[in-house]
């Protein structure tokens, strides 16, 4: 896949980044969720953080989420792959006296 470099503007800082092409606008609003929370940290810690507490504390909020969101999701996943399975399993125990009957 091809790249190019996009540049972005987080906390009033641009910086280039290397980017898929088509990759763009996802790059972009990346960025944006990126500075909005850092600007939002930045407000609510206005007078004991530097920039750089703020954005680590950001950093560590959005990792914290994203482990989240991975929990969240596997564990959808395995509902779903029970689900699956009991599902299976009553189709298999429907389809029994059928082929009780043809044997």
């Amino acid at each position: 896949m091809s790249q190019h470099t996009v540049t972005v503007n987080i906390a009033n800082r641009k910086l280039k980044i290397a980017c898929p092409v088509g990759k763009e606008s996802a790059l972009i609003s990346a960025a944006n969720e990126v500075s909005e929370r850092i600007k939002q940290a930045g407000l609510k810690n206005k007078a004991t953080n530097t920039p750089e507490q703020t954005m680590l504390m950001t950093a560590l909020n959005l990792s914290n989420e994203l482990l989240i969101m991975r929990e969240q999701m596997e564990r959808e996943r395995q509902e779903t792959q029970s689900k699956i399975e009991l599902l299976q399993s009553t189709i298999e125990q429907a389809l029994l006296p059928i082929q009780n009957k043809q044997a």
